[in-house]
């Protein structure tokens, strides 16, 4: 089997307790990192999931809040992470705030901004934050990963889905500007769009992302950066 490089490094799973983040924490601490759960709402479940991860010695996982309004929040979530462990050297940046429009049957030019502008600054602002505050201390070491969780346009765009494909070209965006910025740091960032979810095979798609990101996060990934890999397996 592969050796990802992966024992020991510290990694950060925002929206750890939703589908993807769990299959991500879970696929992480298998390789034998030590994992960060930053969840939003669903404490118990962020807890469970540290308890399960964190092995005989209770210290290889452990759950921290992680608001996607507070601007403040990102910081302290790597800096808790940096405190217990010494440094981060892998973020899987996976929270975000997605649904339809507050108004699913309004004309594009009669949504309201209160509508529209949660959809797209929680969309990629909270992932800007947090990669700001993950990327200084993987660049004074000389090694880091960072993958951004996104998803592609619905199948022929998609009525509502305007304010949403404006957050994931955000991300896209993030992601292809950073390369020059911190790649002679030794960090590489990427993306990983899991797909719409009338195209992708519900039941294997977080296991799909999960590998994805396993590898892009490794030692093993010593090229792939700036890319934005959109995993489409079709029924």
């Amino acid at each position: 089997m592969m050796d990802l490089g992966l024992e020991g490094r510290a990694v950060l799973v925002t929206g750890a307790t939703g589908a993807i983040g769990r299959a991500a924490a879970r696929a992480f601490a298998a390789q034998g990192a030590r994992v960060a759960l930053a969840y939003r709402s669903r404490r118990e479940a962020a807890e469970e999931l540290a308890a399960e991860l964190s092995g005989p010695d209770r210290s290889r996982a452990f759950a921290v809040p992680y608001a996607l309004e507070d601007s403040a929040s990102p910081r302290w979530v790597v800096a808790a992470v940096e405190e217990r462990w010494g440094g981060l050297d892998v973020l899987v940046a996976n929270a975000r705030r997605e649904g339809p429009r507050l108004e699913p049957h309004a004309r594009f030019e009669d949504v309201r901004e209160e509508h529209w502008l949660p959809l797209v600054a929680d969309g990629f602002a909270p992932a800007i934050r947090t990669v700001q505050w993950a990327v200084a201390g993987m660049r004074k070491r000389g090694w880091g990963r960072i993958a951004l969780v996104a998803s592609p346009p619905a199948p022929d765009g998609g009525r509502g889905e305007e304010f949403h494909a404006v957050a994931r070209s955000g991300l896209r965006g993030l992601v292809r500007g950073l390369v020059a910025e911190v790649g002679g740091d030794g960090v590489l960032v990427n993306a990983v769009c899991p797909g719409d979810a009338r195209s992708v095979r519900p039941s294997a798609a977080p296991g799909d992302v999960a590998r994805t990101l396993l590898f892009l996060c490794s030692a093993a990934n010593a090229t792939v950066t700036g890319e934005a890999l959109t995993l489409a397996g079709r029924r």
